[in-house]
């Protein structure tokens, strides 16, 4: 009973896999002396190129320079100018007004309402009998 038994076979026996032998491909070898070549010449061809991006850098920054001085000293002109503008917008409205038709006369001609007199301020001088 404690015999060993025979295994039964339930599977069929498999087989050992056979592997496909790929053909390999033979890169062509390169000689070191042309791969340093390719290399050298990229490397003067990338030189080159950033001497001349450089050089235009180089002849552009005062342009730019002197653009940026203009459009600083134009925007403080135009500053200036809104202001102005702005003063005269608020005059405007007072110029039309027709109450304040005779304030606006006398500020802009030498006329004086018929109704004031002009007052005329004098140093007074200091008497030297008065000591």
């Amino acid at each position: 009973m404690n015999a060993f038994q025979p295994r039964i076979p339930t599977q069929q026996p498999v087989e050992p896999r056979r592997m496909a032998h790929r053909t390999q491909r033979r890169q062509p070898r390169h000689s070191y002396q042309a791969v340093a070549g390719e290399t050298t010449a990229r490397l003067a061809v990338n030189l080159v190129l950033c001497t001349a991006a450089i050089a235009g850098l180089v002849k552009l920054l005062p342009y730019h320079l002197s653009q940026q001085a203009k459009l600083r000293e134009l925007r403080t002109e135009v500053q200036g100018a809104q202001g102005r503008v702005k003063g005269l917008r608020a005059d405007f409205g007072r110029t039309f007004d027709s109450r304040q038709t005779k304030s606006v006369m006398q500020e802009q001609s030498y006329r004086v309402d018929e109704n004031q007199r002009p007052v005329v301020l004098k140093d007074p001088t200091p008497n030297e009998d008065n000591y």
